[in-house]
């Protein structure tokens, strides 16, 4: 029976206000957004500033510079909107970044884009509705809503910081293990440690806990997954689990032990530190380990740390407490099988 009224309006104009539309799949697309934008220009910004080969640099400054359009477009599209409404989103999200962050580009174009389904194609001037109401919309929240929002983050994201500096050891341990759930879930880890801004020491504690979840989920389900499998979690992401999490929760333990043990060793014995668009990043795509040398600059200390936090130590734990696992009967034959 098909739905009436305005509900049965919002149906039709593809408008879901659920947490799934717009903490999970709008926060997922924008990640996306930012790896197109900021994160391969923090890249490119690395090798240029290593290599001395200028058209790096300049490439960097395009992508960077293009953040707010493509975190705009990747959440407009995120929330299925129409191509009136998609294209528009590009200003709008330019105007919540520059206002208020990824945050306030998020805020600014879930509103504006709903908004913008909403009237379109319901006026015969479609082609200056839809994009008006979607820009205007967009820029006004940006304007109310993007200075406060980023500010909170900002503190929010200082607090974070400073209490890694403070008691490494424990904030180690803490901020491992809730970022790399973070990229394990089907939200983004990689987005949240933009927003907060998080670098230093509690960027490095994240970059531990990405590479645990990362690392771990990709040598532990080597005996059903092979090769394939290896690359998709280890450089890809341990996403791919979320399915099999959902049926057998015992098999994210060891992983998630591993980031809680590879985090202060990071924090305290190599002091590793990230750039915030590295630090939720893990070893996907190697984004991780990059941010740690843009951010630490080289020394032999450093290329330790990466080595052994970034890969080898969450090979060998979550190896080991899988192994525990298996016997414990926790983990079963096929439990972390994926359909690759």
């Amino acid at each position: 029976m098909e739905e009436t009224g305005f509900k049965g309006f919002l149906h039709r104009k593809n408008v879901n206000i659920t947490v799934q539309t717009y903490l999970i799949d709008a926060l997922g697309a924008m990640a996306f957004g930012l790896f197109a934008s900021l994160l391969i220009g923090t890249i490119f910004a690395t090798v240029g500033e290593k290599t001395g080969i200028a058209i790096f640099n300049t490439i960097a400054d395009y992508a960077k510079g293009a953040t707010g359009a493509a975190l705009g477009i990747s959440i407009a599209y995120a929330l299925k909107a129409p191509q009136l409404v998609l294209f528009s989103a590009a200003t709008v999200g330019i105007a919540g970044n520059a206002l208020g962050g990824p945050v306030g580009a998020l805020v600014a174009t879930i509103i504006a884009a709903e908004l913008g389904k909403i009237v379109s194609k319901e006026t015969r001037v479609d082609i200056i509705v839809t994009p008006g109401v979607t820009i205007i919309t967009g820029v006004l929240v940006a304007q109310f809503v993007g200075p406060g929002v980023s500010a909170f983050m900002t503190a929010f994201g200082n607090v974070v910081k400073t209490a890694t500096e403070m008691q490494p050891f424990f904030m180690g341990i803490l901020v491992s293990a809730l970022i790399g759930i973070a990229l394990t879930l089907p939200i983004s880890s990689a987005a949240i440690c933009i927003m907060l801004e998080l670098d230093g020491l509690a960027g490095g504690a994240a970059t531990a806990g990405c590479c645990a979840q990362m690392i771990g989920f990709a040598v532990m389900s080597f005996r059903e997954n092979g090769i394939g499998g290896l690359l998709a979690q280890g450089l890809g992401t341990s996403m791919l689990q979320m399915g099999n999490i959902v049926k057998n929760p015992k098999i994210w333990i060891a992983p998630t032990v591993a980031s809680m043990i590879t985090g202060p060793i990071a924090t305290v014995v190599f002091q590793m530190t990230n750039i915030p668009a590295g630090s939720g990043m893990g070893t996907c795509g190697l984004v991780g380990p990059i941010g740690v040398y843009t951010s630490m600059g080289g020394g032999s200390k450093m290329w330790l740390g990466i080595l052994l936090i970034c890969f080898i130590l969450p090979a060998f734990l979550t190896f080991i407490l899988g192994e525990i696992s298996r016997k414990l009967g926790w983990i079963k034959d096929g439990d972390l099988k994926l359909d690759l």
